[in-house]
């Protein structure tokens, strides 16, 4: 994939409309905004964190851990037909900031690899703990799917 400007009004198809008021500055990894036309199927990812299938967390690294939490957000994605160009929103929730923010280029590079070049609004968090004691990022996703021409919608 190509880089592309999240902010080129290129960007911008008939069902989402990028937001971003001309007086600000733009944003680097995220959106400040999207405006998404109904007609498609809204799906709300509840928070996952980076355990695998069976529940097991594989690793106590931040990066790992991402990357296997975006992997299960995309994989219960699928399970609605949608990808990742369907995402318009992600909450992330981090135990440690400064870990991220240590890491961030490494974790835009994960980022890219498995969501390409595609920025929904985005919000980071940083929290106290976490339900699973291992966990040390959870990401809440919310897509809109297209809905197909002369499909209802379910």
């Amino acid at each position: 994939m190509n880089p592309v400007d999240p902010l080129d009004p290129a960007g911008d198809s008939a069902d989402r409309q990028i937001l971003q008021p001309a007086d600000w500055p733009a944003p680097r990894g995220y959106v400040n905004g999207i405006s998404v036309a109904a007609g498609g199927r809204l799906v709300f990812i509840s928070g996952q964190v980076g355990w695998d299938a069976d529940h097991v967390f594989r690793s106590n690294d931040l990066l790992e851990q991402i990357h296997q939490t975006l992997q299960n957000i995309l994989h219960v994605l699928s399970e609605a037909g949608g990808q990742a160009q369907h995402l318009v929103r992600l909450v992330w929730y981090l135990r440690d900031k400064g870990d991220y923010q240590l890491r961030s280029r490494e974790i835009g590079r994960i980022y890219r690899e498995l969501l390409g070049y595609h920025y929904p609004a985005m919000s980071v968090v940083e929290v106290a703990n976490f339900l699973e004691d291992q966990a040390l990022v959870e990401i809440e996703a919310t897509a809109v799917i297209p809905q197909a021409t002369g499909q209802p919608t379910r």
